[in-house]
């Protein structure tokens, strides 16, 4: 179900704020967006409470921890009925390899986001994991080459 929540300027300058810097204090927050602490702090617990701001992370540099490889790959089922799709998709959280996933129209029914360590864990993955799972017709995949833009998620 969408979200509907009527924001106003003050509520879209702190999304834009936490987005940039998530871990600042209410007190930086309310100076930045130009509003005193105590409604600060009311605004953004509605905006958490409302589902607007799903949580807080820490964006960690993939290649720094030994996760190098970026890739996507697009799967096509066999069948694509209502079971047959919730399936697969509960399937992808149980692999680590797969950050986030998408289903999708077009040629293939889900694009997934992969991170690994190197080019023989993917391999693994796509291999023994990927292909062999019940329904899957085809997978195409696509190793990245470098980061061309890298954005936060929403525009704001």
């Amino acid at each position: 179900m969408p979200i509907k929540v009527d924001l106003d300027d003050i509520d879209w300058k702190i999304l834009r704020e936490l987005q940039n810097d998530g871990r600042m204090t209410n007190v930086e927050l309310a100076e930045r967006v130009g509003i005193s602490a105590p409604p600060c702090l009311r605004r953004v617990r509605k905006l958490e409470e409302s589902g607007i701001i799903q949580g807080y992370q820490a964006i960690i540099k993939g290649e720094a921890v030994g996760q190098d490889l970026v890739a996507f790959c697009s799967v096509g089922l066999k069948h694509q009925s209502d079971s047959e799709l919730k399936a697969f998709a509960e399937k992808t959280k149980s692999w680590s390899l797969v950050r986030r996933a998408w289903m999708v129209s077009g040629e293939s029914d889900f694009l997934l986001h992969c991170v690994a360590p190197n080019l023989n864990a993917f391999q693994t993955f796509v291999i023994e994991e990927l292909t062999s799972t019940p329904n899957v017709d085809s997978v195409r995949t696509a190793l990245t080459i470098k980061p061309v833009k890298d954005e936060v998620l929403i525009a704001i």
